[in-house]
């Protein structure tokens, strides 16, 4: 072991004292290269802002009609809600890009641009996460909170909107964002279908 903590200090030691040039020069905006090396990553970042925020807002939506489901004390409803929370959990994001981009219109006859298939496959997969985001932010509040909904005479609706909703939406907001980061990062997967972000 102290061999091996050797080497290791010494590669970290010697290894970093070489002068190594970055070549930052290339995103440089006073040079032509430059300048339009710039230009062209910017160029993308619209592209990944909107797709990274249309597929989270659908994903949010979505997530959260499917959490509601794993709430419900119904077995069939606990049951799909179960599956499609593993299903899409357990499915690579690639995987279901390329799927629905190429699968679709082959096996259902159904045809989508690059972008909107990065747009579905993204909110789908993440859909499974803020579902159990919202089911955990959900289930987090006392069950004290729903007495009291229920002895001013709400009912479910009024009850999950004015009491339940607000107070779990401070709980989950952290985890929401970063599930914002994670789309943001996983949107570049869509140049894998020729969208160029």
């Amino acid at each position: 072991k102290k061999i091996i903590l050797l080497i290791f200090i010494l590669f970290s030691i010697f290894g970093c004292t070489q002068n190594y040039n970055w070549g930052w020069y290339i995103l440089n905006p006073r040079l032509d290269n430059g300048a339009s090396n710039l230009q062209f990553l910017l160029s993308g970042l619209t592209v990944t802002i909107l797709i990274s925020l249309i597929s989270i807002f659908f994903s949010i939506l979505l997530g959260f009609f499917v959490s509601l489901t794993g709430l419900s004390s119904r077995k069939i409803l606990i049951w799909i809600n179960r599956s499609y929370i593993e299903i899409f959990r357990s499915v690579p994001l690639l995987v279901l890009l390329l799927w629905v981009y190429y699968g679709l219109p082959i096996v259902f006859g159904i045809s989508f641009g690059p972008f909107v298939a990065g747009i579905i496959s993204l909110s789908i997969s993440d859909s499974a996460f803020e579902a159990e985001i919202f089911r955990a932010g959900l289930q987090s509040i006392p069950k004290g909170q729903k007495d009291a909904a229920k002895s001013l005479g709400l009912n479910k609706i009024k009850e999950m909107r004015f009491i339940i909703l607000p107070q779990a939406l401070r709980i989950i907001l952290p985890a929401i964002g970063n599930q914002f980061v994670y789309v943001l990062k996983m949107s570049s997967l869509v140049s894998m279908i020729g969208l160029a972000d």
